[in-house]
């Protein structure tokens, strides 16, 4: 066996589709906050769409209160919209869309009409339980709530590989990926070499390598739930993925990177 004793996995894209689509939802909510009532011409509004496009792109993996936190500064900051909420009124209001999405896909799965595999990247489920045999200890850390997480990890049959699941806490903005990581390193006593990072974003990727741990990247696309999202892919190869991938059908292929 390998160096790597513990594996910390992002979550939404990663390992799940249930919020595949969130971006559909943030981008006209920040729209409209932006944009409030005024006419825009066309100039206008095409400044702003890319404007919001790049900040969704680049924050990618953040917890979701941080980018509400944006949104609340670029609506001062354009003074169109005179009616500014707080970014916790943003992040309540995105979340009532965006759940009502998520829970009736939720809903489905709990019914029966839907199977767990229908919302997991491919060869997902059977990586993690490879992984988890091996006596490797498996980790979540995610930018959605910490309850919804938890919850989406159940209901996809998932939760009881992970030694631990950390999503953000209710009503704060403390709980950052890094600090899981730095969690993970010195609570567990784990040299950076032995912690592997799988995910999709740049976020986790960035910091597993300056962590010292292999930053393994998803470019998943979650529409197919396999094969490489190009997009994804650029952006992972510019945070210095060690190696990326677009799914986990290859399992040995993957238990060969982390060297097990």
């Amino acid at each position: 066996m390998g160096n790597i004793k513990a594996v910390l996995f992002d979550f939404d894209g990663t390992i799940s589709t249930l919020r595949a689509g969130w971006e559909e939802i943030m981008r006209p909510l920040m729209k409209e906050a932006i944009a409030g009532q005024m006419q825009l011409t066309v100039e206008q509004e095409t400044a702003l769409e890319h404007e919001i496009d790049a900040y969704i792109d680049q924050s990618t993996g953040i917890q979701t209160i941080y980018q509400m936190r944006w949104l609340a500064e670029a609506v001062r900051q354009q003074g169109w919209n005179h009616n500014v909420l707080d970014e916790w009124e943003y992040k309540a209001e995105y979340n009532k869309r965006l759940l009502e999405c998520v829970n009736g896909r939720i809903e489905k799965l709990q019914s029966g009409e839907w199977t767990p595999e229908q919302f997991l990247i491919r060869g997902a489920a059977a990586f993690i339980q490879e992984l988890h045999q091996r006596g490797i200890d498996l980790y979540v850390a995610s930018g959605t709530d910490h309850l919804d997480v938890v919850n989406e990890a159940r209901v996809l049959g998932l939760a009881n590989y992970f030694q631990d699941i950390m999503g953000a806490p209710v009503g704060k903005a403390d709980c950052s990926k890094e600090k899981v990581l730095q969690q993970l390193i010195h609570n567990r006593h784990l040299a950076g070499e032995e912690l592997a990072v799988i995910g999709d974003g740049k976020v986790e990727i960035r910091l597993g390598k300056e962590a010292g741990a292999m930053s393994l990247g998803l470019a998943s696309d979650e529409e197919r739930r396999e094969g490489i999202n190009p997009v994804k892919e650029r952006r992972l190869r510019a945070a210095g993925a060690d190696w990326i991938a677009g799914d986990f059908r290859n399992i040995e292929e993957w238990l060969a990177k982390l060297g097990l």
